[in-house]
């Protein structure tokens, strides 16, 4: 065989890997994480301040609760759905973000999805943060985005940050703003 009849089925096979087996799925999280941005903070000057925190939503028992319950926290709020590749590899720097803020920030990691699909993934992807479920049609104070799409509020209900694409939650400078925010209470 010519040299270039083996860079041509090398690269076909390269291709067929990616659409085709579990590499491909892996690979196409992996390239996702790569370009993922770190998110903005919004200036003070231009951040909307909730007005009420009067939002039902499921948590992982499938029991009713108060978004109120969180006024005055830190909350980091992202939508996500198990089936979304782009919410996939975001969710593994929402786990580390989880595994060091779990027990100073409020994480609504939410999704409008049925409890079974949601509990296998993250069974099957060990992500152990807390699952709450969307009501869908319900009253919210914020915009529910599309996922992958996230917020910070502060403890006053100003949203310091909105972003609605994929983005890196694991960075030096959202560990900083987080740090910032829980210190300063602003």
């Amino acid at each position: 065989m010519k040299r270039s009849t083996i860079l041509t089925l090398l690269v076909i096979a390269l291709v067929l890997a990616l659409f085709v087996t579990p590499l491909g799925y892996h690979g196409k999280v992996w390239l996702n994480q790569l370009f993922s941005g770190t998110p903005d903070i919004i200036p003070t000057s231009k951040r909307e301040k909730l007005v009420d925190y009067n939002w039902k939503l499921k948590d992982a028992e499938w029991d009713f609760f108060s978004f109120d319950k969180s006024r005055g926290n830190v909350i980091f709020i992202n939508f996500w759905a198990s089936w979304r590749l782009p919410c996939a590899a975001e969710l593994k720097g929402i786990q580390k973000l989880y595994d060091v803020y779990g027990d100073k920030v409020d994480f609504y990691i939410i999704t409008n999805e049925e409890r079974l699909p949601v509990e296998e993934f993250m069974e099957v992807k060990g992500f152990t943060f807390p699952v709450t479920y969307l009501i869908i049609g319900g009253r919210s104070p914020i915009e529910v985005l599309e996922p992958p799409a996230s917020y910070i509020i502060d403890r006053n209900g100003y949203i310091v940050v909105k972003e609605d694409d994929i983005k890196d939650w694991d960075t030096t400078s959202v560990h900083e703003l987080l740090d910032e925010l829980l210190n300063t209470g602003t």
